[in-house]
């Protein structure tokens, strides 16, 4: 199977290439079987990456450590749950899996739209080729071919990296890449819609679905690495702004503003330059962020350089992109003219442009942070570090910003707010506002910035209640349904406009959370059997500590498990007892000798805080692995860590939204059901055989 899938993925580049050449000259000569045969290429690609990516997992399960990837990644005693996964572990693999899942998403494309809109698809389909063709060039010759055999076949492979042993990562790194391939169906669209001269809204409404599913992915992808990072790391917080991170973070910012901005295309007629712009600019950075982090230059410019190869392909395809779009955009400038003007900074036009605009440099900021020190490191050799303290003294200010305007975009009259319109839509929410930071500063609550944030969260989510009240009211009054079947009647018939609402709550809860870390405990204890340590709650109670001891184990059934130490505390809230955890070190029979051993956290949540215990470190790890019942002292950490929790819960509930934002309304069913009934009986334009 393994010979079978290199065979697969070499087969693929010329397939691809076909392909490619067969979409552009389909489009140009608007000849109906060469559409055909580009799209079907596409299916063969996909087909054939498919087979290359079985080989890979096969290659893994097998032992097969002849190859270099393998070895690099597996052991022989490694689980195959890991194993399996072991084909986005590394670089080599990642790559490939990337190309599979572009492959999946344009064959989803292409199927979707065999029968409509075929004035795109031509040049949709060579938009796609040229990418999957990229990635594999990428992959057969940039020296990353997870295929490539070692001159001899190991013993054992060295192993996955125990930090990658977690649930979260196995699906955390998927799910981002299901993000950033997703977004490349808008980008084609984009194209299309520049090669062929079709600039009006249209090309955005095809792809609104789409741009919302990468938007989805990527979101969702972000909070899994946060909930990793929170549960593995061992130090206590979920986002450190290191360039994993941020390169993550980056499309997805650009992204939200394209979503935003696409509305005042769609009803206005505005920003369609911007709008080419920021998709362009999204793609760019989607295949941005997998070189970033795919590439060795993160870990350094010296390592980089040791990577020229790989690099000169990504940074020649992404300067090729970024120069034919730009061409292409110049050269249709005169049909991207805005069909009408903003008319007052009062307006929801104004109001979404300057959403843009602060996410735009939010993105920036964050490129910058991120990018100056392997700069200066690459012009003076000398490492500068950018830590969270610039990141955030720079994006605190502008999320605050984001967060109002989630409240005040939606509602604020389109053209021009009026005096009238302000006062009804706003009064009521900044009064609920105002009162809530007054009543939490009253509390006790006396951090400026959670203030603010928590009483903007209030202004935002109680414009959206409103909303929400005022429409089910209406419906319920008008059809004389009950406010449950009002309630539901109104989300269904407009889905996109109220999933948006709820999406909007799911960001409040998220940045409410956030805000709850000013008020982060962190108490350090050196404590032996029988110590009792208190660590007091900002919610005002108190948690007893009792530490029992330390038992060790050595190969206790755990695959790849070399020994571990766990430590046992009961814990007290208030004289009650709430439960015992069992904070953790590990060491792997793969880590190398003096690589310290992992931390594996415990903890008990609840709705409005997490009780967060680690192990810091043992007195005399060796005795106690050896059975010492004296080398049992140890330093506790303990941190309670309040709301974020809201965290997963606004995760969830901005997952809610979106789909509900996804699934067609009755309405608009109705017309694409129409819609399809009328293009079947047109003349369509090329590969309509």
């Amino acid at each position: 199977m393994t010979l079978l899938g290199e065979f697969a993925l070499w087969i693929s580049l010329p397939v691809a290439l076909w392909g490619m050449i067969l979409g552009y000259a389909g489009g140009k000569t608007q000849r109906g079987d060469l559409v055909l045969s580009a799209e079907r290429s596409i299916y063969a690609v996909f087909f054939l990456h498919v087979i290359a990516s079985a080989g890979v997992m096969a290659a893994f399960i097998g032992d097969r450590f002849e190859y270099w990837y393998v070895a690099s990644y597996s052991n022989a005693q490694l689980e195959i749950f890991y194993k399996i996964t072991g084909l986005w572990a590394g670089q080599r693999g990642s790559l490939l899996f990337w190309a599979l899942l572009l492959g999946f998403f344009s064959s989803l494309c292409v199927f979707q739209n065999r029968n409509r809109h075929r004035e795109f698809m031509p040049y949709v389909a060579g938009v796609l080729q040229t990418i999957l063709a990229f990635f594999v060039i990428v992959l057969l010759f940039a020296d990353v071919n997870p295929f490539e055999r070692l001159g001899f076949t190991a013993v054992d492979g060295r192993g996955l990296n125990p930090q990658l042993q977690n649930y979260w990562m196995v699906i955390h790194p998927p799910t981002l890449y299901l993000g950033f391939t997703a977004f490349t169906i808008p980008f084609a669209f984009g194209v299309a819609a520049l090669l062929n001269g079709r600039l009006d809204a249209r090309w955005i409404q095809l792809t609104r679905k789409w741009i919302l599913t990468s938007w989805l992915f990527l979101s969702v992808g972000i909070v899994m690495g946060m909930a990793w990072a929170y549960e593995e790391l061992g130090w206590g917080g979920y986002w450190f702004w290191d360039p994993v991170e941020n390169a993550s973070l980056l499309p997805w910012l650009t992204a939200t503003a394209f979503l935003h901005s696409i509305q005042i295309q769609e009803n206005r007629g505005m920003l369609k330059v911007w709008n080419m712009s920021l998709v362009l600019m999204t793609f760019l950075l989607t295949i941005f962020a997998t070189f970033l982090t795919r590439s060795g230059l993160i870990e350094s410019v010296h390592s980089f350089a040791q990577e020229l190869k790989i690099a000169f392909i990504f940074l020649s395809f992404m300067g090729a992109i970024l120069a034919a779009c730009v061409v292409l955009i110049l050269y249709r400038l005169p049909a991207l003219r805005s069909e009408n003007q903003i008319d007052s900074f009062l307006s929801r036009e104004s109001a979404f442009l300057f959403n843009n605009l602060i996410l735009v440099g939010a993105a920036f900021s964050v490129m910058f942070g991120t990018m100056f020190p392997l700069i200066s490191e690459g012009i003076t050799g000398q490492e500068i570090s950018v830590g969270p303290p610039f990141f955030q003294r720079v994006n605190f200010p502008i999320g605050l910003v984001l967060l109002a305007l989630a409240g005040i975009g939606p509602v604020i009259a389109w053209r021009r707010a009026t005096r009238k319109n302000l006062q009804k839509n706003f009064s009521t929410p900044v009064i609920v506002g105002l009162v809530v930071a007054a009543a939490l500063w009253i509390s006790g609550a006396r951090h400026g910035l959670a203030l603010t944030t928590w009483g903007i969260s209030a202004f935002v989510l109680t414009i959206i209640a409103t909303e929400f009240w005022k429409g089910t009211r209406a419906r319920a009054r008008i059809e004389g349904e009950g406010y449950v079947l009002a309630l539901f009647h109104l989300v269904s018939r407009n889905r996109r406009r109220w999933g948006g609402y709820i999406v909007h709550v799911g960001m409040v809860m998220i940045f409410m959370a956030f805000a709850g870390a000013a008020y982060n405990v962190d108490e350090r204890f050196h404590v032996v059997p029988g110590d009792v340590v208190q660590v007091a709650s900002p919610f005002g109670h108190t948690y007893t500590l009792t530490y029992e001891g330390l038992s060790t184990a050595r190969q206790n059934g755990l695959r790849n498990l070399s020994w571990q130490a766990i430590a046992t505390v009961s814990v007290l809230k208030d004289d009650t007892p709430v439960g015992i955890l069992n904070p953790e070190k590990r060491a792997y029979v793969t880590q190398d000798p003096g690589q310290p051993p992992m931390t594996e956290i415990d903890k008990r949540s609840t709705f409005l805080e997490d009780l967060y215990l680690i192990l810091s470190a043992m007195d005399d790890a060796a005795g106690a692995i050896g059975g010492d019942s004296n080398a049992q002292g140890i330093d506790l950490q303990v941190l309670v860590k309040p709301l974020v929790n809201w965290i997963w819960l606004g995760c969830l509930i901005l997952v809610g939204g979106t789909i509900i934002a996804l699934w067609p309304s009755v309405d608009r069913k109705r017309v694409a059901t129409q819609e399809v009934g009328a293009g079947a009986s047109e003349t369509v334009t090329a590969g309509a055989s």
